[in-house]
């Protein structure tokens, strides 16, 4: 009799080892990481050459892949040439939104398909009279051609972002321009500007690092 109820307990304690470990083999799967492509992200700004810059940034969720009106569920904003993240503090700049996240940016020289991930990179956010991607041609993502007046994205900038709510997000961007035309007319240069064609990859996984599509 004690042997079978010493059987008993082992089969039960086997019982619950077995379904212990098959919970643990039931961990939700992670979500795909996404590879898509904004086009035409108008970024108006008031003022030109000389004058401050005003108007309101012109904000991206890179969650919805779409402009968003929310006040907190942004991650990256827009105006004219400026980017900004959600996170850090106020830079001083006019009308800027409101930081209210934990984004942050890292500048990476390299191929798009060379950023294979986040880990280990150092995140800037933006503070008081600084942006987390500099301002200014050569500075930052951008190459400002006076003679010619065409802003255009330099090669080998990819821009990676931890979003407002900690995950992660590579981006290129591919024309300043409506449209994202391959040449640049005067007339282009003049009438078309402000409008940001990019292409990204998010993993809206948290914590997960990785920026590549499998």
């Amino acid at each position: 009799m004690k042997t079978l109820m010493r059987l008993s307990q082992i089969l039960v304690l086997l019982l619950v080892f077995v379904g212990c470990s098959e919970d643990d083999d039931d961990m939700p799967p992670l979500n795909a990481v996404e590879s898509k492509t904004a086009s035409n992200i108008h970024a108006p700004q008031n003022g030109s050459q000389g004058e401050p810059a005003s108007g309101p940034f012109t904000k991206f969720s890179f969650e919805t892949g779409t402009v968003t009106e929310s006040e907190t569920e942004w991650d990256i904003a827009f105006r004219g040439t400026t980017i900004a993240v959600n996170g850090g503090e106020p830079t001083g700049t006019a009308d800027e939104p409101a930081r209210n996240g934990n984004a942050g940016v890292a500048i990476v020289n390299g191929t798009f398909a060379d950023v294979s991930t986040a880990e280990g990179l150092s995140f800037s956010q933006d503070a008081d009279g600084a942006f987390a991607i500099p301002l200014g041609s050569d500075q930052g993502w951008y190459n400002y051609n006076f003679m010619t007046n065409v802003v255009s994205p330099i090669p080998g900038k990819i821009l990676v972002f931890r979003t407002h709510d900690d995950k992660y997000a590579k981006v290129e961007i591919l024309s300043y321009y409506k449209d994202a035309p391959t040449e640049i007319t005067p007339e282009i240069a003049a009438n078309d500007l402000r409008y940001y064609t990019f292409r990204y990859v998010y993993n809206p996984n948290e914590g997960e690092t990785t920026l590549t599509i499998e």
